[in-house]
């Protein structure tokens, strides 16, 4: 409890910070910068350099009560089919855009539930990205997979078109808090998709669980680990549960009473970490584990780890181009989001125009705070020398918020020279130590809980 006592004074369960998968973060993003900006960006690009795509799917045919991502309902697939051909007009703008010779290194569709597309539309799709931007020899195409829309065929599909990585949605295997949460999802069902994509030749398997949700207590999460770990994933993301029902309103059929309390999020959040590095997994920064072998484990080793909107990635294409409705592109100056709403994305689309409809320009300042925020987020670590190599002097202006972490965290954190360090019991505050180091806090956003 001492310890636990130590982390609440220093405001481990009241703060509310970003997650930090990009700097700024959206809430600063203007519509002062928008489609124009994204044009110049896009057609200044280095053809030699390969770029990552992200492509958004935002439709489902259950909507998860949980989930605050940017998706909407549908029972049919008339306005999938219609979704695709708007992002086929998105590719075509982007042809006429991009520098000739531009390569792709990495592609990922999110969602929504992308695996909601049959296979004619997955191969349609597929195809016309790879038509404006074709891949590297050596390019990872992930897909995020919902295992209760998703058959051999459509693996087969996905396979045959280069998917090599997959990021399996399962969140809790318990029936309690999947009826909660309003995402039924069987383990035996979860265990054939599993299967299925190994046969496929899927080479890396990733599961995304969630802890903190209604009715979760340690022996159910305990269970859930379990039947995770017999699956045998390479990767594993373990997310908290970000209750912000104004931002969602889904959430609100949550029933609040039913959540674990701060001190019993945090614990179920230790309780599965140390049942993953029990079976071999390697912890990769706040909230994601690898085998030893996985090239996320071998890029924290190595000092190659990086953060983006997907989490943690081994990914180092230095600019990502996101494809459809409320898509994020990090581009070399700065970030620029596609209409979030589907109705004005594709206005703008079939207007001629790219959808850009706010973003951010990078100073000079924001460059340096990304990279230390993205230290501490990655490395658990700040190394002003290292900054120094590539911002020269201006490093220099974060030293005294250096010195105030140094005061307020105390042992939890250490100062070797101009390195700063966060010991392991000091980890759970990691988001918090990072929120130093943000010089853009827009009035009235409202992120979630830093536990």
């Amino acid at each position: 409890m001492k310890q636990i006592d130590r982390l609440r004074s220093l405001g481990l369960f009241d703060a509310r910070v970003p997650r930090y998968t990009s700097y700024p973060t959206a809430p600063v993003f203007s519509p002062k910068v928008g489609a124009s900006q994204q044009v110049a960006a896009l057609s200044a690009l280095d053809p030699t350099v390969p770029v990552s795509v992200y492509l958004h799917i935002p439709f489902c045919e259950r909507l998860c009560w949980f989930c605050a991502c940017r998706t909407q309902g549908v029972t049919t697939l008339s306005p999938v089919e219609s979704y695709i051909g708007t992002l086929e007009q998105e590719l075509a703008l982007l042809r006429d855009t991009l520098p000739e010779g531009v390569r792709m290194g990495r592609m990922h569709w999110g969602g929504g539930t992308p695996t909601i597309l049959p296979p004619a539309l997955i191969h349609r799709l597929a195809q016309a990205v790879k038509a404006v931007i074709p891949p590297t020899e050596d390019w990872e195409f992930s897909v995020e997979i919902d295992p209760t829309m998703v058959d051999r065929p459509k693996i087969d599909a996905l396979a045959a078109e280069g998917m090599n990585r997959a990021s399996i949605g399962i969140q809790d295997f318990d029936p309690k808090v999947q009826q909660a949460i309003g995402r039924l999802q069987p383990f035996d069902i979860t265990r054939a998709c599993v299967e299925d994509l190994r046969a496929a030749g899927v080479r890396s398997l990733n599961a995304d669980l969630v802890y903190g949700l209604p009715h979760q207590d340690a022996a159910r999460l305990d269970d859930t680990v379990s039947k995770v770990l017999a699956l045998a994933p390479d990767r594993i993301a373990l997310f908290g549960y970000a209750h912000v029902p104004w931002v969602s309103k889904r959430q609100k059929l949550i029933d609040e009473s039913a959540l674990p309390r701060e001190v019993e999020r945090y614990q179920l959040a230790e309780l599965a970490a140390l049942r993953f590095r029990e079976a071999g997994f390697d912890t990769i920064g706040i909230d994601h584990f690898a085998r030893p072998d996985d090239g996320l484990a071998m890029a924290a080793t190595s000092g190659r780890l990086r953060r983006n909107f997907q989490g943690y990635t081994d990914d180092t294409c230095p600019t990502l181009i996101g494809i459809g409705a409320s898509s994020i592109s990090r581009l070399p100056d700065g970030y620029i989001q596609n209409a979030a709403a589907t109705p004005a994305y594709i206005q703008r689309i079939e207007a001629g125009q790219l959808a850009g409809a706010r973003g951010h320009i990078l100073s000079d300042d924001d460059r340096l705070r990304a990279r230390a925020i993205e230290m501490i987020m990655c490395d658990f670590r700040l190394d002003l020398d290292a900054l120094h190599d590539g911002f020269g002097a201006a490093s220099d202006s974060l030293k005294p918020t250096l010195a105030l972490v140094v005061d307020q965290f105390g042992d939890l954190v250490s100062l070797s020279g101009s390195a700063l360090k966060i010991h392991p019991a000091g980890r759970a505050l990691t988001r918090i130590i990072a929120s130093a180091f943000d010089a853009h806090v827009p009035e009235g956003a409202r992120y979630s809980q830093a536990s």
